[in-house]
């Protein structure tokens, strides 16, 4: 069970030294963490924000994996290795769109309350 957890934590610096996206994707969680503290959201919207933040990043990691596995066994130009890149590629959009939906419904009113804003 410790192997695993090293592994598993060798995995997540791996990544988060060479993958782009996991810092952009951290960056939007402090943000959204910043303004739902600020704005005071409840522990049920606090736990679909971290539910969305673990979804989103993720996704993430296992599409970096793909890429990385799919690199690895070929270089040459392959349909199948193309689709299945871009597939992974879609769930981590899709996920990352219905996370910034959730982001909108918990901290939309909470901030127009705030700028005065009627909804």
């Amino acid at each position: 069970m410790v192997q695993a957890f090293k592994a598993a934590f060798r995995g997540l610096r791996a990544a988060w030294s060479e993958e782009r996206h996991l810092k952009i994707h951290t960056l939007a969680i402090l943000g959204v963490s910043l303004a739902a503290g600020y704005l005071g959201v409840s522990r049920t919207e606090w736990a679909l924000l971290v539910l969305c933040f673990g979804l989103v990043t993720g996704l993430e990691y296992a599409n970096s994996a793909l890429e990385r596995l799919a690199n690895r066994v070929t270089t040459e130009r392959d349909p199948w290795i193309r689709d299945a890149k871009d597939m992974a590629a879609a769930a981590v959009l899709v996920a990352s769109m219905a996370a910034a939906a959730v982001g909108l419904l918990v901290l939309g009113p909470p901030l127009a309350e705030l700028l005065g804003i009627r909804l």
